[in-house]
């Protein structure tokens, strides 16, 4: 892996981390709920009476969000460097995942963290530690 020092942008990162933050640090104090997309995405599938507008509210603000950039500045180029079947089964194995963690990196690492949550806690080091074998073994044990 190779960074492009170039298009190395610190301040466009940190203004979107401290954008996530603040989003999670909103919802929860207004509304008392905790931003796990998988979480908040899973109950639009099954949506309780009064419980889907937020949540649809929230998603649609996410998928919004990058549109609305685009209109101040370009996009930068996306370059996935994987087959569409790695991509499906990834996704298959996340989702797995955040069923058998009891939510998902946002939910976890960014909401859990900053609650001081003893599970969000043992979660992220299992997520981010079963990340770092996934990539050195995809990288140094199967060459890809």
């Amino acid at each position: 892996m190779t960074i492009d020092w170039n298009a190395f942008t610190p301040a466009t990162a940190l203004a979107g981390g401290g954008l996530i933050g603040l989003a999670g640090a909103l919802l929860v104090l207004l509304d008392g709920r905790i931003a796990g997309i998988s979480g908040i995405v899973a109950g639009l599938l099954r949506p309780a009476a009064g419980d889907w507008h937020w949540r649809l509210a929230f998603v649609a603000g996410m998928l919004l969000a990058p549109l609305l950039y685009a209109l101040a500045t370009a996009l930068p180029a996306i370059r996935i460097e994987a087959d569409t079947p790695t991509l499906l089964i990834a996704g298959f194995v996340v989702g797995i995942g955040t069923r058998f963690g009891s939510g998902c990196t946002s939910g976890h690492g960014v909401c859990g963290l900053s609650r001081r949550s003893p599970r969000s806690l043992a979660a992220t080091l299992a997520f981010m530690t079963a990340g770092f074998v996934t990539v050195w073994v995809t990288r140094h044990l199967l060459g890809a």
